[in-house]
């Protein structure tokens, strides 16, 4: 099984709990277009579409709803054991 790269999975989450792919960016330190390659790279490897892209505004799909839940506690543990 082929996992997702960290970068993806943190760009996602990013995105996902700020609702942005500028303030992912910002907060990741990094620019809007690696944010949207990360997470268009994550929905390519995982054969699901995340976000519902609007003109300047992301909203979770179902399935990103599910795989945010997952990932937020597995960054938060990774993150303190580090």
């Amino acid at each position: 099984m082929r996992q997702p790269t960290l970068n993806a999975v943190k760009a996602f989450e990013a995105a996902a709990r700020l609702g942005s792919l500028k303030a992912a960016a910002a907060d990741l330190g990094v620019t809007s277009s690696a944010v949207s390659h990360q997470v268009r790279q994550l929905e390519a490897e995982i054969g699901k579409r995340l976000f519902i892209r609007h003109n300047n505004a992301i909203e979770l799909t179902r399935e990103g709803h599910r795989l945010f839940e997952e990932f937020r506690p597995a960054l938060r543990t990774i993150a303190r054991v580090a």
